[in-house]
């Protein structure tokens, strides 16, 4: 291979002798989706679909302005300004096949703090018909006690001062929806693409919160006039690093700053309401559905708890790569005996899906030893993710009198990871914004079994339902005396 080339629009032509790059003209492609939150997860997602969908002809109207409006945006203004918005997307195959292609659906980038004039005015613009969100669970400003929008934080009480100029997504959002009502321009559709259960649904109540809190009249009518679809959404995208860089240079002979590797597996189940329009998304696979809450609970309870079920026991095993742990026959045995018999029965038909297939496709995809996924990964933040994934399969399987002893195991298993120490006395590094409460709860429980769980912030009353705490006690007496290998074997 001789030296990479630059990626940008100028070089298509010579790159697309080596990758597959967009046929398709992208100076015809114009701007419909204004996207906040352009990071590896969109890129691997909405943003190829829609580059499918350009690919086959269609869509060319709805090309995607991406919007940054935290400091670490910086670089990706940076990086894609520079490459005219391309970027190369590497799908890699457990065989080790690696299935590259340069993605073109992002024609443009505005970093919010240098001029959100721009941004406020390119969501106004009559042609931007759908805002869509990767701002991850922290993005929607929900205070971590009540539950309700958080007006106290700092950000947002700026964004409400009089006359401020707005730094935050709400106040962006808001005053762009407050000129196209004032111009008499139709509201564009705010579309979560996040991983949190009725996204949709939170983006309405967080956005019509802030909106009401600045101007009463305007909450109401963004409450009637935008649409907020519920989304689901999956696919496994590790975070970018020098390894992957260096793979597409010598590899593909490619120069990209910021290319994305993700997993083959990709699936989207969209709601179908739209305030001003949508790009014919069916037609690259996208499962456009009236109700997403089947494929959200399939996936949370299964996918998402499978891989806290994977986390702290693989951890604390010794795995730091997911692929690594969920090869162990031990450590599969013991994830399909939790989705088999303890999520499974929580769930409902969903329509298109065949659960036990999909169950057999969760192993595969954990397994893929290319996507080089880190348990760390999946072991941060747990107070936000345990709660939603892991604790309503214990609560519903605990009201029909179901099984929860794995599901109680996972908890367990979380409650020892939280000690800060692993096996062999090293310290781990505990990434949670609860992560002071959680420690000294963790260390106190060898003494108090029942420590960590007696935080009814996190665990409600969990604590007093004896067939889940006795479960609970059995697993972590179990991890402080025989380990978390010969803890996950009992329990598969």
């Amino acid at each position: 291979m001789t030296d990479p080339i630059e990626l940008r629009t100028q070089t298509v032509p010579e790159i697309g002798a080596r990758v597959p790059v967009p046929g398709y003209d992208r100076s015809a492609v114009t701007s419909g989706i204004v996207h906040i939150g352009v990071g590896g997860f969109h890129r691997a997602h909405q943003a190829m679909y829609l580059d499918r969908l350009m690919s086959d002809g269609k869509a060319l109207d709805w090309g995607i302005t991406g919007v940054g409006v935290m400091p670490f945006d910086r670089r990706i203004a940076d990086v894609l300004t520079a490459q005219d918005g391309l970027y190369t997307l590497v799908v890699k195959h457990p065989d080790g096949t690696y299935e590259p292609r340069v993605i073109g659906s992002i024609v443009d980038f505005l970093y919010a703090p240098e001029d959100p004039e721009a941004v406020i005015e390119k969501m106004a613009d009559p042609a931007t018909r759908i805002v869509s969100l990767t701002v991850t669970e922290g993005g929607y400003n929900i205070h971590a006690v009540t539950g309700e929008f958080d007006a106290t934080n700092p950000a947002v009480v700026a964004d409400l001062a009089p006359g401020a100029v707005p730094g935050t997504s709400f106040g962006l959002v808001t005053e762009a929806l407050r000129r196209r009502r004032d111009r008499g321009i139709p509201a564009f559709t705010v579309m979560s693409c996040d991983n949190l259960q009725g996204n949709g649904h939170l983006s309405q109540r967080v956005f019509t919160a802030f909106a009401r809190l600045r101007d009463p009249a305007l909450g109401e009518w963004i409450a009637e006039n935008v649409r907020f679809p519920n989304s689901m959404v999956d696919r496994i995208t590790p975070v970018t690093t020098d390894a992957d860089r260096a793979l597409v240079a010598e590899r593909f002979g490619i120069a990209d700053a910021w290319p994305v590797v993700c997993e083959p597996f990709t699936q989207w189940a969209l709601e179908d309401s739209f305030s001003d329009g949508r790009p014919p998304f069916e037609d690259v696979g996208v499962q456009v559905v009236p109700d997403v809450v089947p494929y959200e609970l399939m996936k949370l309870r299964l996918l998402n708890a499978g891989h806290q079920g994977l986390a702290y026991f693989g951890y604390l095993a010794g795995y730091r790569l997911v692929h690594d742990g969920a090869s162990d026959p031990a450590f599969q045995r013991f994830l399909l005996a939790y989705m088999d018999n303890e999520a499974t029965p929580t769930l409902a038909p969903v329509p298109g899906v065949d659960l036990d297939a999909y169950k057999h496709t969760l192993i595969e995809r954990f397994s893929n030893p290319e996507v080089r996924d880190t348990i760390a990964r999946l072991c941060a933040e747990s107070s936000d993710r345990i709660p939603k994934w892991v604790l309503p399969v214990i609560r519903e399987q605990l009201a029909k009198d179901g099984e929860v002893t794995r599901a109680a195991a996972i908890v367990a298993s979380w409650a020892r990871y939280a000690e800060g120490t692993d096996e062999d006395g090293n310290p781990i590094e505990i990434v949670d914004r609860l992560r002071d409460v959680l420690t000294e709860a963790a260390k106190r429980q060898r003494e108090d079994p029942d420590a960590f769980i007696s935080n009814r912030e996190i665990f409600g009353d969990l604590i007093d339902d004896k067939r889940f705490v006795d479960a609970y006690r059995s697993a972590l007496a179990s991890l402080h005396t025989r380990g978390a290998q010969a803890t996950v074997e009992s329990l598969a």
